[in-house]
């Protein structure tokens, strides 16, 4: 492996990360950081406003995201960003989601993660 590029399969990262809930980040550059978030059905997504733009990538499964007052239906194959700052949430999952998200640059974790 080149100390330039590193390279991942979707099937890897779910086998590593994808029971449970939560975000686990598997990537970290200078501009932006990648990671895999899980949703089971029925969960509570307790996020907060982040310092950076997000991009959701949703793998498997079927939800909405709620940004501010606005509902997004998403499932395999959905794209959404969202603004840094703007308040949202995953509401009504329905099918386990899994999703890749991209921070741009990279979020700073929460306090009581660091």
């Amino acid at each position: 492996m080149s100390g330039s590029y590193l390279a991942f399969s979707q099937a890897q990262l779910i086998e590593k990360y994808g029971s449970g809930a939560g975000y686990n980040e598997f990537l970290r550059r200078r501009g932006m950081s990648l990671g895999l978030f899980t949703l089971p059905v029925g969960a509570v997504d307790r996020q907060h406003p982040h310092m950076a733009d997000e991009v959701y990538i949703v793998l498997e499964g079927k939800g909405t995201l709620q940004v501010v007052d606005e509902k997004v239906p998403v499932e395999a194959g959905s794209i959404v960003s969202v603004d840094h700052g703007e308040e949202h949430n995953f509401i009504d999952v329905v099918e386990d989601l899994k999703m890749l998200v991209i921070f741009a640059p990279p979020d700073l974790p929460d306090e009581d993660e660091a």
